[in-house]
């Protein structure tokens, strides 16, 4: 098949409707006796049959070959990840590495994928686990999807065109993209290599929070977000089928590409979101607000307002708050953080912390603005509005303990030196005589 341009359905957990030939998808049912074209019929679900309407992901295709043609799954090579986060005992001290670096032999997106920290397990289907991906080739011959759970990828250096069983997604540093538990897909890298951040969700789905107070409008905006419409290769050859199942890496011979899905109707279905979108709430009085104002998506648990994974963002901003400290103050949260850099310089970390780099402060561990940060906003000039340009942080946060891997303990990126960041604070006390 001739690659058609790329394109776009709008909205944001909506039901969705494509197909790539006219006529393939069927009227008033999902499964007819024989569906138009010779295709198969088959139903991927996202969630339990009798799962709330509200909550309930599922995605009709209608395929020219079924998801079970392939020869069996053997166990492979983990290389990097894991699902397993007790390995080490998980520290409570503020931990910072450096970019990953980027391979120096052929490595693919599933190859170069190393798993740094996490919690829960896929067993449960409860948890999260963070990777980081470095890669310098494209999938070609690979597919790949994940069993246990969606991923939520961020690019950071090099754009990703992810080529799904439901269509295509071209997606460049600020912007984020999820592919949906269980939906088979190959990584091309359009500028020969790529970085970035991987959230792997084994538990609800990814949602847009409720706004509460804020009303209406605000924060991430439905419409922004981009799914796919229908698109398919018909391909033979000796491919291979790359499962995540477990927490291992299993690999089956597969004769055909498994994107060969014509025509789709559903809602579990891969989105991708510019960042840059994002209508941002502040301040305009005074004292820095908590950031849950900066929530992107959330992953909810079983307790309300109590998320297994908040997805947050620090993007360009102005701040106009008033006889305030500006920047994020010194804080101590039940929440444990992971954070990423997309671009620019965090504005409580001015040095040290890469774009590429991470860092991880656990439940009850002590951050904040380093000495040189909180020396300069202290003497700050107030009386005018001041604008954070040219940055994009992330965050992935969780009720639970974010338990760094043995790997990325002994990781050559961790800096040993990174607690000093705060060494240099004065003490101001003086009380008075």
């Amino acid at each position: 098949m001739t690659p058609s341009p790329l394109a776009y359905q709008t909205g944001f957990g909506n039901e969705f409707a494509t197909e790539a030939i006219p006529g393939a998808l069927p009227v008033g049912q999902n499964s007819p006796q024989r569906v138009a074209l010779g295709l198969y019929a088959e139903q991927i679900s996202g969630t339990a049959f009798t799962a709330p309407r509200a909550t309930n992901r599922r995605t009709w295709t209608y395929r020219i070959r079924p998801g079970a043609m392939h020869e069996p799954f053997r166990l492979a090579g983990n290389g990097r990840m894991v699902s397993r986060f007790d390995e080490v005992p998980a520290t409570p001290n503020q931990l910072r590495w450096d970019p990953l670096p980027m391979p120096t032999t052929p490595t693919d997106f599933v190859e170069g994928l190393v798993t740094m920290a996490g919690n829960g397990g896929p067993a449960a289907q409860g948890g999260m686990a963070v990777h980081l991906y470095a890669a310098n080739r494209s999938m070609t011959d690979r597919f790949f999807y994940d069993a246990d759970g969606e991923l939520l990828i961020v690019p950071q250096a090099g754009r990703l065109r992810i080529a799904t069983e439901l269509g295509r997604l071209d997606v460049a540093p600020l912007e984020i993209c999820v592919i949906p538990r269980g939906v088979r897909f190959r990584v091309e890298l359009p500028d020969a290599s790529a970085r970035g951040y991987v959230c792997e969700n084994y538990g609800a789905h990814l949602r847009l929070p409720d706004l509460g107070v804020i009303g209406s409008n605000g924060l991430a905006n439905p419409r922004d977000f981009q799914t796919p419409v229908a698109w398919y290769e018909d391909r033979e050859g000796p491919f291979e089928l790359v499962a995540r199942f477990q927490g291992n890496l299993w690999t089956a011979a597969i004769g055909h590409s498994p994107l060969d899905v014509v025509a789709w109707h559903g809602n579990h279905v891969p989105y991708k979101y510019d960042l840059t979108r994002f209508n941002t709430i502040g301040s305009i009085s005074f004292d820095h607000p908590d950031p849950s104002i900066f929530l992107v998506l959330q992953s909810p648990s079983d307790t309300p307002g109590w998320d297994v994974i908040d997805f947050v963002i620090f993007p360009p901003r102005i701040l106009a708050m008033e006889h305030t400290f500006r920047p994020p103050w010194f804080h101590r949260n039940v929440a444990s953080e992971f954070m990423g850099l997309v671009q620019g310089v965090y504005d409580a970390k001015e040095e040290g912390f890469l774009p590429g780099g991470a860092s991880l402060h656990n439940c009850m561990t002590g951050h904040g603005p380093d000495a040189e940060t909180f020396a300069k906003a202290s003497a700050a000039d107030l009386s005018q509005p001041m604008r954070i340009k040219d940055t994009m942080a992330i965050m992935f946060e969780s009720r639970y303990v974010i338990a760094p891997t043995r790997h990325a303990l002994e990781s050559a990126q961790l800096q040993p030196e990174y607690y000093r960041c705060w060494q240099g604070l004065p003490k101001q006390f003086a009380p008075p005589r």
